[in-house]
């Protein structure tokens, strides 16, 4: 009784899973690597979500028909809390015209988009406004683009082309701008809105492929010395942009692979051909740099460029990954070469990773890198392949090589924005901006050498993802899961592929577990004899007389031994049909094409019997239970074997215990098969004896039989016109039922007592049946619910199938045997996973919230229980078990008091690839740090080394020009100064000139522009203009009278609409600021931004900034976020805490100010209660109380109290609300506030 009371959970939980294999070619494009820090790649109709740093799947996603073309990660650029939270967002494009919008963690489509049926060409989320984060912009072909709400799958607009769109770019400076890649050449919007469709059809110009344009090579002097390949290709594509539609040999050479704007600086884009890569300004439409391959170099595939730095990542034709990083524009002196001083981008080789072999069917599809650092690339093979390469930075000097001319890479001073501290730790590695500094401009200083250490860079190979080879697949499971074993039971699946090898897949995790070669032609069948060996067989392909080598091998699983098991035999012999292993593992039987069986003991490996040449032809073969023992039915069917097993359950444990007792004690076994006729024999087979036994004569109903399989009382047949034939032995009953699906190919019970479910394999699909009921539990047919054929199928568990099909892929399903999308929650990893994505919105904010601050304590902890946190268990471990997946490194610089708070915020952005909170901090940080210094200068020196943290004045102290008119004017004004001289250089045409003229009178270098204008030929029609124009620049003064004149002059242009003149009239009499007012009147608002940043003084700019931040802000455009940023940039510290507070950000608004009151730049006086009395700061308390109460939802009793605490009076009352019932306030909590204060 004792006994029975023990509940035995004997069936292991297996989640349904699918184990991938190779690519199908329209997935090449299908694969995209998102904030969240995941990697999506379509598998055939499948979409697989890898997780990089463990190079493991995490889930495969099922729903789509057709090939999956393309994957798009939705951005992460949106504050997130709890109505926004964060979660695992996808949308797929399919070959069929399907979009489907999911939600990964769950497996589930959020909504599903039709338009029409061709493939999808292009997608991409709207990430650059704040109205929705739900916008998805599609490419329909063949000339369509549509905008679809991803949330409820609503079309919102559709707009044709004149031609057939290839791919879009955005512009991520300026979100009005697209580009499409056409099959003639590009269109350029700049009227883009989520509100309506564009309305012009945009500015069409043609590319004249670099090879096509002959006459604009310069001829070479003839002194000079002949240009290497890539001078030669700069000389080519001196035009490259023109208006004009090419002639028709130039379009064929329109080999154009990509065109991607730089995210880098404003207004550049690139253009991939297979042998070089264009740079493009596109002010002047012109070529400002070529990346160039020489002649025996490999050609290029993909291009990725990066934003943190001007740096180009690219995919060549072998696998080969490199990183080009732009040269410094900074005129060195030892410049010997007087051509490398004419001024041209140029992208040197920094790095590359090791190839591939590329064969027939092994070929470098896609790469992608990590948007949040930018230091990993992923490689897909088209054989399933993930190679997951990292960047890493070696300090040390490079083998000099003075003729390379590569100017060395520094690493930067700072860690996470800000100086390093003496003692403080720090992830060398972290992004690619903390590894290499940034490309000098010319005007800039080179950096002192004393603090900044050369850097190399490497690539590494961090992780490898493979998959199944191509099908056909033979598959077995291992024998079922029992009382007996389940201690040390393993779910193994064996695969035996077309290569002869033999693959075992542990299927709770998914992951390969031995990979054996045990064969030389394909594997055609497995039996496991116990839970740790099998005996696999292959057969080569038939020779003139149709006879083979037949190859049948016992395999060791633990040892990888494997031997011959029939020794000698086997070569030139019919093909074997079938092995079949009997119920106690003790004996094999082989049944021939055209020979009779072969009957051998497993346990001494010795052949029993070999049956006589007059023997019946076997038709079908299947296990009975007669008496105490098991039989085995062969079967054949116009001279072809199939065979199945059945176990009758109720002797397993009889049996198990025999044969673990005494290997010497031999149960009697029973086979029964079928001849051609249909027709029922008998033998038994005891030690090494063999008996013949009764017959019964066939059943007329029944077509040539297939196969049979037995279990308990009941016996099943399939024939090959596709009838089911039910015998009930016990009631002596039988019924047949037509299927109507052809040739019955395999039938097989499932494991477990009394489980007498079976699942039929046909042709075309397969049914589970239950066989008590005689009725059909499921189905699945090729065409109507699955557009892949089955190979093969088994059961994994009593109410689990495993099915291999032709789209190489083997399916583990429920008994339904529908799709195999799981939640990732139920997922039993072997590596833990870091992706706050995969936590409850709460838990993934408390999890936010418990990295950033933890001022409740003197030190920082990783250890979730040691918080007062109230929350469930379940719950807690699961935050816990995110923490305990950090690396090493980021848990030491975690808890590291060094790491200064700002320093930590940006950290924790980087961390959960919060796109939104890494854009904010990185301003936010840099100009805390610069206004908090230049206080600090014009403060008397005693006071200010009280009030600043030791901050040093660094020498590079600007923000990256990926962030455009955020930069600091004079670092602004000198780039834009240099992209001009390189405009200047590069111009080719009249209309380059006078673009140039125009920039050079706008940046006030009258001289230069001058210049430019006297250069107009006498037979130009605007020569005359041009010649009174420079006229005019040289003579300006600055009297009274002409200033007027010219003032009037220029408002009357602009009112009779030409602004630009106008403007730049204002200009030359030194009136920049009213020509902004103009600009921003006309709704040139970025052009008003460029011109102050470039012309005004600081009070004049930040007037002309600060109207601009309010238009951001105004309803029409709503972009409170850029309006922020631009906020920050001018130091509106006050202003940015309230707009933050009113936007309900509550934890940015209060770390901000928190952050600005520690670095003295928001006033707090000298007694804190100053604080809260002063009108001006009230939103500081309101926000620091808005924090508590956030904290408060989430859990963080502590940390509420703390904020509440900071809030003064107004936070007395939540003080006692959380601490209700408990006497009061605890003591610590009030003394750790205090410090906090004080600090």
């Amino acid at each position: 009784l004792g006994r029975a009371m023990i509940p035995y959970t004997v069936n292991i939980k297996l989640a349904a899973r699918t184990l991938t294999g190779t690519l199908n070619l329209q997935n090449k494009t299908a694969v995209d690597w998102g904030w969240q820090g995941l990697i999506a790649q379509g598998c055939h109709s499948s979409i697989l979500i890898i997780d990089p740093k463990t190079a493991q799947t995490i889930q495969v996603l099922e729903r789509h028909k057709a090939n999956v073309v393309k994957v798009k990660w939705s951005r992460e650029n949106y504050y997130h809390n709890l109505s926004s939270p964060y979660c695992l967002r996808l949308a797929s494009g399919d070959a069929s015209g399907k979009i489907i919008v999911w939600d990964v963690v769950s497996g589930t489509a959020h909504c599903e988009i039709q338009e029409h049926s061709k493939p999808i060409q292009d997608l991409e989320w709207l990430w650059n406004q704040d109205a929705s984060r739900d916008l998805l912009l599609a490419v329909h072909p063949p000339n369509y683009i549509v905008l679809w709400n991803g949330d409820t799958g609503t079309k919102l607009w559709k707009k044709s082309y004149a031609e057939n769109i290839l791919s879009f770019s955005f512009d991520p400076f300026d979100p009005s701008n697209m580009a499409l890649l056409t099959s003639e050449g590009i269109v350029f919007i700049t009227d883009f809105s989520y509100s309506k469709p564009p309305g012009s059809a945009g500015k069409k110009v043609y590319i004249a492929s670099p090879h096509a344009s002959p006459a604009h090579t310069k001829p070479a002097p003839a002194t000079a010395p002949a240009p290497t390949g890539a001078k030669k290709a700069l000389n080519k594509v001196k035009v490259l942009i023109t208006n004009e539609k090419p002639t028709a040999e130039a379009v064929t050479l329109n080999d154009c692979l990509q065109l991607s704007y730089l995210p880098s600086k404003r207004n550049h884009m690139l253009l991939l051909y297979p042998r070089e890569i264009l740079i493009l300004d596109l002010e002047l439409s012109q070529t400002v740099g070529v990346v160039a391959i020489e002649r025996s170099g490999v050609p290029f595939i993909q291009v990725i460029p990066c934003a943190q730095r001007d740096a180009l990542y690219c995919l060549h034709e072998n696998g080969c990954i490199t990183l080009r990083v732009c040269r410094s524009t900074v005129a060195t002196e030892e410049a010997a070469d007087p051509e490398q001083s004419v001024q041209e981008l140029v992208y040197d080789l920094r790095s590359q990773c090791d190839a591939i072999r590329v064969t027939k069917t092994v070929r470098p599809y896609r790469m992608v890198i990590c948007p949040v650092n930018e230091n990993k690339a992923a490689l897909m093979v088209s054989d399933g392949r993930a190679m997951l390469w990292e960047l890493r930075a070696h300090t040390g000097k490079a083998a000099t090589n003075p003729s390379s001319g590569l100017s060395p890479l520094y690493s930067p001073v700072s860690f996470c924005g800000a100086p390093l501290g003496p003692n403080q730790k720090k992830i060398q590695d972290l992004s690619l901006n903390s590894m290499i500094g940034q490309t000098l401009i010319a005007g800039e200083t080179l950096p002192t050498s004393s603090n900044q250490q050369e850097v190399q860079l490497k690539f590494l190979l961090t992780g490898l993802l493979s998959g199944l080879p191509l099908p056909p697949f033979a598959i077995r499971m291992c024998p079922p899961l029992t009382t007996k074993n389940i201690n040390h039971y393993q779910p193994l699946l064996a695969v035996g592929t077309s290569n002869g090898s033999v693959l075992v897949y542990n299927l709770t995790s998914g992951l390969l577990h031995k990979e054996l070669s045990v064969h030389s032609c394909e594997v055609r069948g497995i039996e496991w004899v116990s839970l740790t060996s099998f005996l696999s067989f292959a057969t080569s392909a038939p020779n003139n007389m149709g006879l083979v080598r037949n190859e049948l091998q016992h395999v060791d699983l633990p040892t990888g031994r494997c031997f011959a098991f029939r020794g000698e035999r086997g070569n030139d012999e019919p093909p074997i049909e079938m092995i079949k292993v009997s119920h106690l593992k003790q004996y094999l039987v082989v049944v021939f094409r055209d020979k009779p069986l072969e009957l051998w003991d497993i346990r001494t490996g010795t052949l029993l019997r070999e049956m006589a040449k007059n023997f019946p032809t076997v038709t079908a073969l299947v296990q009975t239970h007669l008496h105490t023992n098991k039989n085995v039915v062969l079967y054949q069917v116009k001279n072809r074997y199939r065979f199945l097993s059945s176990s009758p359950y109720s002797l397993l444990q009889d049996a198990e215990s025999k044969s673990e007792t005494s290997q010497a004690i031999s149960a009697r076994e029973h086979f029964v098969f079928t001849d051609t006729d249909g027709q029922v024999y008998h033998i038994t087979v005891e030690g090494n004896t063999v008996k013949d036994g009764a017959r019964i004569p066939p059943d007329g109903s029944m077509g040539s039989i297939a196969c049979i399989a037995w279990k308990g009382d009941t016996l099943v047949l399939g024939d090959v016109d596709g009838n089911l034939n039910f015998w009930d032995l016990k009631a002596r009953l039988s019924r047949g039922i037509p299927t109507h699906r052809g040739w019955v190919k395999k039938i097989r019970f499932a494991p477990g007592k009394g489980n007498q479910k079976l699942l039929v394999m046909y042709t075309d699909g397969a049914e589970v049946w239950d066989t008590k009921e005689v009725q059909m539990v499921s189905s699945m047919r090729i065409g109507r619910n699955v557009n892949y054929r089955i190979l093969d199928i088994d059961w994994c568990t009593s109410d689990k199938v495993v099915l291999a099909s032709d789209d190489g892929c083997i399916r583990v399903l429920e008994m339904a045997m529908k799709s195999a999308s799981y939640r990732m929650d139920e997922q039993d990893l072997t590596d833990p996973v870091w992706c706050p994505y995969l936590l409850l919105p709460r838990a993934a904010l408390t999890l936010k919230a418990f990295l950033l601050l933890q001022p409740w304590s003197g030190t920082f902890t990783m250890d979730v229980t040691q918080v007062d946190y109230s929350e469930k268990d379940e719950i807690k471990g699961l935050i816990q078990e995110q923490l305990n997946s950090l690396s090493n490194d980021m848990k030491s610089v975690l808890q590291d008091p060094e790491l200064s708070l700002l320093q930590r915020c940006l950290l924790v952005s980087r961390l959960f690839g919060d796109e939104s909170d890494l854009h904010f901090w990185t301003v936010a940080s840099h100009y805390i740090q610069s206004f908090a210094q230049a206080r600090q200068l014009t403060v008397s020196a005693a006071e200010g080394q009280a009030q600043s943290e030791g901050v040093q004045p660094s020498p590079q102290s600007h923000l990256d020009i990926c962030h455009d008119v955020l930069c600091e004017s004079s670092y602004f004004q000198k780039f834009q100064l240099d992209r001009v001289h390189l405009q200047e250089v590069k111009r080719s045409s009249y209309e380059h000139t006078k673009k140039c003229a125009d920039q050079l009178l706008l940046l006030g270098q009258t001289d230069r522009a001058v210049q430019l204008l006297l250069e107009t030929s006498a037979d130009n029609p605007s020569y005359y203009c041009d010649s009174l124009k420079a006229c005019l620049v040289t003579t300006i003064t600055s009297s009274g009278p002409s200033q007027s004149t010219i003032k009037l002059v220029a408002t009357n242009m602009i009112a009779n609409g030409k602004l630009a003149e106008g403007v730049q009239l204002l200009c030359l009499i030194d009136k920049a600021a009213d020509a902004c007012r103009y600009l921003q009147t006309y709704g040139e608002w970025n052009r008003a931004a460029w011109l102050a940043k470039v012309r005004l003084n600081p009070a004049e700019s930040s007037d002309v900034l600060k109207r601009w931040a309010e238009h951001l802000c105004s309803p029409q455009v709503n972009h409170k976020s850029k309006a922020i940023l631009v906020l920050l940039s001018l130091g509106c510290f006050y202003k940015v805490g309230e707009m933050l507070h009113s936007m309900r950000h509550f934890d940015r608004a209060a770390l901000f100010i928190e952050a600005c009151l520690k670095y003295g730049v928001m006033e707090a006086n000298d007694s804190s209660n100053i604080l809260f009395e002063n009108p001006l700061l009230l939103h500081v308390t309101t926000a620091f109380l808005d924090y508590a109460r956030l904290l408060r939802t989430l859990g963080l009793r502590e940390g509420a109290a703390l904020w509440a605490s900071r809030a003064g009076s107004a936070g007395e009352q939540l003080m006692e609300e959380l601490f209700q019932g408990e006497g009061g306030i605890p003591e610590a909590i009030l003394a750790r506030s205090l410090v906090f204060i004080e600090s």
